[in-house]
């Protein structure tokens, strides 16, 4: 009897993620992919609020920076296996923006968490903004009522509730309030 041949897991590229069904969503993570589930109503009701908030500071300010809400398609690397969709991407050097989404780290990312990104959004998706070059990383939990900020320019962390206001890193005087957003 012949000895058990492990398999080997599959790596997966770009191709697979131009190959899904429409309406179907994934992220692809060192050649691996990761099925997204629907996002719930208090999910979108969330990113469409920061999204307006941000895109209407901008504005007022005749800032540079772009605002994109999911689905956008962020590639962090050059090469074929890392593909994200994050909820908010805020990306200032329009250089890296093309018809497809962004070619490179944006400047600003909020993820919004939900049950089923919740191991993702924390620690897989943490690290790989980090290591590209992401200059802030917002995670939005409703459901444990907390908003962690991550400062990769400084190296700050500062955790936050739906009752205050966040003072983003990149710009100088943009404060979201939370309390302030109806998340039911």
């Amino acid at each position: 009897m012949g000895a058990a041949v492990a398999r080997q897991p599959e790596f997966h590229t770009m191709d697979d993620i131009y190959k899904l069904p429409d309406g179907q969503r994934a992220e692809l993570i060192d050649g691996k992919l990761y099925m997204m589930a629907s996002p719930s109503t208090r999910h979108q009701r969330i990113v469409m609020e920061l999204s307006y908030r941000i895109r209407d500071y901008i504005g007022n300010k005749g800032g540079d920076c772009e605002v994109f809400p999911a689905p956008f398609a962020v590639f962090l690397h050059a090469d074929d296996s890392l593909y994200l969709e994050p909820d908010i991407s805020v990306i200032c050097n329009k250089d890296k923006l093309t018809d497809e989404g962004c070619n490179g780290s944006p400047d600003w990312i909020i993820e919004v968490v939900s049950s089923s990104s919740r191991s993702m959004d924390y620690n897989k998706k943490l690290f790989k903004y980090h290591e590209t070059g992401v200059r802030e990383y917002w995670i939005v939990d409703y459901e444990r009522n907390l908003i962690t900020v991550y400062n990769f320019e400084t190296g700050e962390m500062m955790d936050y509730t739906f009752l205050d206001k966040v003072r983003a890193g990149i710009y100088e005087d943009l404060e979201l309030d939370f309390s302030g957003i109806t998340i039911d």
